[in-house]
């Protein structure tokens, strides 16, 4: 099979593979780019694979004339920049050791160990710069059918990172099949291993599942990742039971896929130091939370949060509650949120200071929103 796709006829993605063949060194496409381009899907990145050496690799490219940033040369990685495109070149490579969250490697001369060293079938496919695909492992046939399945077994696939499992499910409700389910043997895997979860940083679980729900639909997959017991490790008192309610809101509301507002859905759980999250992204999805299970009417919410927390608000609170209204309460919170209290401190000053300010802004404030922002400032004023 042969790819198609503007990405490959680019003059700098061929310029990229012939600084490695005119040194006499081999060249692939591999990964995301090459799984992409037969899904369909957009590509965001082009990864090279060869058996030339980083230091080879750095040579040839400084004599071609191109800038290259050695970003992660002590496994392999060297990255070189053509008129602004960046394409990393990873020189094959094989596992020496692994211990379930970081490897040992080797460098690789056969394109076959380096296929043996990835996770998922559909991730270790290759193109030569024609296009022709190169499929060590019967990998093809896996990504034409969207059936995500490891590598030879998967059990010895997931001790060697149990990132994989999360990658697993993360690759499902990107790419996956939901008519034809999950790979009954990675799926058993997943479950056996599950307490691997327990040995891997909690930055890297918080990539990976922010990943995961950044997709189009992910219920079926984190309905599936609860099932094995993954979601308990990694989140305890979390369920996934709301996600697949939420998503259906989202798409008759023509949202976009948010992670924080999906997040939410969840339930109370301590996401930031599980996940760690930044403190805006965790202060978000409490926010979310908060409002959702409030009594403030949607104008109120989207005057206090801002207009996109208050429509993630809203449509978590549709999936607990009567949603016909959604439209209405999400214009509600965008006029809220368009709103600007007319008072200022001056406007009461020197009548009110210290505390005394506050609480009496507090006051005003409230009785303004009461009236659904309508009281002008001196109707406010002479309260």
């Amino acid at each position: 099979m042969r790819l198609k796709a503007d990405w490959l006829e680019d003059p700098r993605a061929q310029a990229a593979c012939a600084l490695l063949v005119d040194a006499g060194a081999q060249a692939f496409f591999v990964g995301g780019c090459v799984r992409n381009t037969l899904l369909g899907t957009d590509v965001s990145d082009i990864d090279i694979a060869t058996n030339a050496r980083p230091d080879a690799v750095m040579k040839a490219a400084e004599e071609s004339g191109f800038h290259v940033v050695p970003t992660g040369i002590e496994h392999g990685t060297v990255t070189v920049v053509i008129e602004q495109m960046p394409f990393e070149i990873t020189t094959f490579r094989r596992d020496v050791e692994t211990d379930g969250r970081r490897a040992v490697i080797a460098f690789a001369d056969r394109i076959e160990d380096d296929a043996l060293r990835r996770d998922l079938t559909m991730n270790a496919l290759y193109a030569k710069p024609s296009g022709d695909v190169v499929d060590p492992l019967g990998g093809l046939q896996d990504v034409l059918a969207r059936r995500i399945r490891f590598i030879a077994d998967a059990r010895a696939r997931i001790r060697e990172d149990y990132l994989r499992i999360l990658r697993f499910f993360r690759f499902f409700a990107w790419y996956g099949d939901a008519e034809h389910g999950l790979d009954a043997e990675g799926l058993a895997a997943c479950t056996e291993l599950a307490d691997g979860l327990y040995q891997l940083s909690k930055e890297r679980i918080g990539n990976e599942l922010t990943k995961l729900l950044q997709s189009p639909d992910p219920a079926p997959a984190m309905a599936a990742f609860a099932q094995t017991g993954g979601l308990e490790r990694i989140l305890p008192g979390a369920s996934a039971k709301d996600l697949g309610a939420l998503v259906q809101l989202e798409k008759h509301n023509r949202l976009a896929p948010s992670a924080t507002r999906r997040l939410a859905s969840l339930g109370r759980t301590d996401f930031r130091a599980r996940l760690r999250l930044s403190k805006a992204d965790a202060k978000e999805v409490d926010d979310i939370q908060t409002a959702a299970f409030s009594t403030r009417l949607p104008a109120e919410i989207g005057y206090r949060l801002g207009y996109q927390t208050a429509q993630d608000a809203l449509i978590l609170r549709g999936v607990y509650s009567d949603a016909q209204n959604l439209p209405k309460d999400i214009a509600a919170a965008e006029r809220g949120a368009k709103a600007t209290f007319p008072i200022s401190a001056a406007d009461i000053m020197p009548r009110f200071s210290g505390v005394e300010l506050g609480a009496e802004l507090r006051r005003l404030e409230a009785i303004w929103i009461a009236s659904d922002f309508t009281m002008r400032r001196d109707a406010l004023l002479s309260f």
